[in-house]
């Protein structure tokens, strides 16, 4: 191993109402990869940003190629040749990809008068093609999925040949063909000398890429290990402080009950084609498929975020038109998006005023809102999903990823809806939160709700499901009974392309 590149010590960092690092440290090798993990809120996503100049660090120091450094900015970090790539999307979505990725930093043309969109195109069809991407360069990042917005950002980190990289759950949103592509661009950079800092809720994926693991837990260092030495569960006893136990649902005995879904020959141009199936009470059925699958698009038609142009919609039995988002509500059906800072909150309100978002007329009577209710159904909502927050009143950008998302549940578990549709609920989320969080759905159900779940982790859509819907190019091209469910039959229908 080279010798230390990085070295962060004593470094604390506060914001109002919460300590987020006491006294952390860090120490990083050229050429490896530090897998650096810890539940949501332990404090790894502060810890970067501090090294990447997004945060002033209150106190500690930070040692870079052998000299202490003070990292007052962004720019003083890409210059140094410190990159991240951060969990939530930061792109313009009106511009185009390569846009996107040289920004700052355009090439100009015509007597440096003009930006060249020629050369910054072609400069990111480069590093397309080292990704093995298949992406136009001249696409607006607006009208791409999430997947592939990620991978622009990827990209955008790989264009500063940065000496260390940061990776803040870069595969939260890839599929397994991505994942393995992005794999090997780490090792080529590894052997290039490029240290990556790489921060990932998959335990799995730790012991393929990672040399080493530095562990933290409530803002605190815990401790590094080699990879090769240590389990999955030493991993996470040190992450959590606690056993966590997996209790597979493993049963399809609930699809036998009332039908309280149902949809009928959906279609929306290439990406719903002729869609049908049931949701029975009780049951969390899965949504399985490739990216591009069709499985969001879906779901937005349900909710009525997206408009269809032929099928039918029947809640208990009776068809009901869902033109808009509200509609649906009003049907009792929930929809926690896969994109939550887009879609599922206002970041820059306070957790209660998210929670009751979807239902506040319900506490509102004669033109008054009963403020007092609100704030003590959403503080039992914070203590029954353990929402770290200091009080209700916190405003949810200051709050980590996976505690961002438990406001979103908790903003549809107020509304009380009967049908409830999770697309990705675990993304970007912790293994102690998403043991909590299965808990969570396997009480609902277990109280009468229905569940749609759509999952890119097949081990998560094979333990929580009770039938598996699959799909591949906007079709339904199989239904599986859990029993008959394994990650092989699940691949086959999810590629099945004659059907």
């Amino acid at each position: 191993m080279s010798d230390k590149l990085l070295v962060m010590e004593g470094i604390d960092k506060s914001f109002p109402g919460v300590r987020a690092l006491d006294h952390c440290r860090l120490e990083l090798n050229a050429g490896e990869v530090l897998a650096l993990v810890g539940e949501n809120g332990a404090g790894k996503s502060t810890l970067m940003k501090i090294l990447t100049g997004v945060y002033t660090k209150d106190a500690g120091r930070i040692i870079y190629k052998g000299e202490e450094v003070d990292i007052s900015s962004t720019k003083v970090a890409q210059g140094l040749g410190i990159s991240i790539i951060h969990q939530e999307l930061n792109l313009a979505p009106h511009l185009t990809a390569a846009q996107n990725i040289f920004i700052g930093r355009e090439f100009m043309g015509m007597g440096k008068l003009f930006v060249d969109d020629k050369v910054a195109n072609k400069k990111a069809q480069e590093i397309f093609d080292r990704m093995n991407l298949d992406l136009d360069p001249k696409v607006k990042v607006g009208t791409l999925t999430v997947a592939k917005q990620q991978m622009v950002e990827i990209a955008k980190a790989l264009s500063f040949e940065s000496s260390i990289l940061i990776m803040d759950e870069p595969t939260a949103a890839l599929t397994d063909t991505e994942i393995e592509e992005l794999f090997k661009i780490i090792k080529d950079l590894k052997a290039k000398g490029v240290a990556i800092v790489y921060i990932s809720h998959r335990m799995e994926e730790l012991k393929k890429i990672s040399d080493r693991i530095t562990i933290m837990r409530d803002g605190c260092y815990v401790n590094t290990v080699n990879t090769k030495d240590v389990s999955l569960d030493e991993i996470i006893s040190m992450m959590v402080g606690r056993t966590i136990y997996h209790n597979p649902r493993g049963s399809s005995k609930n699809s036998k009950g009332e039908v309280v879904l149902e949809v009928k020959n959906l279609n929306r141009g290439k990406t719903i084609k002729d869609v049908s199936f049931k949701l029975h009470k009780g049951e969390i059925l899965g949504f399985a498929g490739l990216m591009g699958a069709g499985r969001t698009e879906v779901a937005r038609a349900i909710f009525g975020a997206d408009k269809l142009e032929s099928g039918k919609i029947l809640i208990k039995g009776k068809e009901v038109k869902v033109r808009q988002p509200k509609d649906a509500v009003e049907h009792g059906v929930g929809y926690l998006s896969e994109d939550r800072k887009r879609y599922g909150l206002t970041i820059s309100e306070t957790v209660e005023e998210n929670v009751s978002l979807a239902c506040v007329e319900k506490f509102t009577k004669y033109g008054f809102t009963n403020f007092k209710t609100i704030t003590q159904l959403t503080n039992d909502y914070i203590n029954k999903l353990a929402i770290k927050t200091p009080s209700s009143r916190q405003i949810v950008k200051n709050l980590s990823g996976g505690n961002q998302q438990k406001v979103v549940i908790a903003k549809w578990l107020l509304k009380d809806c009967d049908v409830l549709i999770f697309d990705e609920p675990t993304r970007g989320i912790d293994i102690g939160a998403k043991s909590e969080i299965y808990n969570l759905l396997s009480e609902l159900v277990q109280e009468g709700k229905s569940i749609i779940m759509i999952s890119s982790e097949l081990p998560e859509i094979l333990r929580m499901s009770d039938r598996v819907i699959v799909m591949c190019e906007g079709r339904v091209t199989g239904e599986l009974a859990i029993e008959d469910a394994n990650q092989e039959s699940i691949m086959k229908y999810a590629t099945n392309r004659e059907n």
